[in-house]
């Protein structure tokens, strides 16, 4: 029926549907586990590899890992449809991609509204769209619930740091900035447009965070040293709660209120 009703949708200048892909390809660990929240994980074939899989796409075939994908693999497993996160390959490698026309979908949320919606645009590209349009209204209830209840008149400044030698952080144009903003929190960092920027010890001090998160205890213990950062002054040296804020699925969610529930406790 759709071979007969193509050529006549064309005729009358009407747009093609666009069919629900059966084989995707994932580029992101992020964007795997939204496939899987969407129930669709029998649609993927291949994924890139970043860290521990979801036992659901244990036995999946590897495209490669972080910038560096293996194009081959990639294209024996015949996809119709390449979820991407830009950060995840070269860009030679997605110009190369664009040349062979597969379709693409290309997400990569700045904020946590943006991130609701990703969840309903990739629901109806690979056939589950009352699926994602769920998954959005709950990913949004549950962030404005949040912002309610952990608004502040004055925000909590907070440097958050990704490395230590050298020193990286985040910058405001990445979705874990938004989430410190749910929190009733800024980013120091929210006014550099680099994902990822390196930053200095005295650029720190100069903007004096009220708390400052990091990853282990021992990258918050380098930090006593400077005893007129605000945040060592009042002890507030924190761990990130979970690693989640970086991976951005309908996990952070939860991510997110883990991290709101550390900060409420900052003067």
């Amino acid at each position: 029926m759709r071979r007969l009703l193509l050529p006549l949708l064309l005729a009358l200048g009407c747009s093609a549907p666009v069919s629900a892909a059966d084989r995707i390809v994932s580029l992101a660990p992020s964007l795997t586990e939204i496939v899987i929240d969407l129930g669709a994980q029998q649609q993927l074939v291949g994924v890139l590899d970043g860290g521990p899989r979801p036992a659901a796409v244990a036995s999946l075939p590897s495209v490669g890992r972080y910038a560096q994908l293996e194009m081959e693999t990639l294209l024996a497993l015949q996809p119709d449809l390449i979820l991407l996160w830009p950060g995840s390959i070269s860009q030679s490698q997605r110009q190369q991609l664009q040349a062979f026309g597969i379709p693409m979908l290309v997400a990569e949320p700045h904020t946590l509204d943006t991130l609701a919606d990703q969840f309903s645009e990739i629901g109806e590209r690979i056939g589950r769209a009352r699926q994602g349009h769920k998954l959005q209204q709950q990913f949004i209830k549950g962030l404005a619930a949040l912002r309610s209840r952990y608004h502040r008149a004055q925000p909590v400044s907070v440097f958050y740091q990704v490395w230590d030698k050298p020193l990286y952080t985040l910058g405001g144009q990445q979705i874990v900035s938004d989430a410190l903003r749910v929190c009733g929190a800024r980013n120091v960092f929210a006014d550099v447009s680099l994902p990822a920027p390196q930053v200095s010890i005295e650029a720190v001090l100069q903007r004096n965070p009220d708390v400052i998160l990091a990853s282990s205890g021992a990258q918050l213990d380098a930090w006593q040293r400077w005893s007129t950062i605000t945040a060592v002054q009042r002890n507030q040296l924190w761990q990130v709660p979970d690693k989640g804020l970086e991976r951005p699925s309908f996990q952070m969610l939860n991510a997110t209120e883990q991290l709101c529930r550390v900060l409420a406790k900052a003067q």
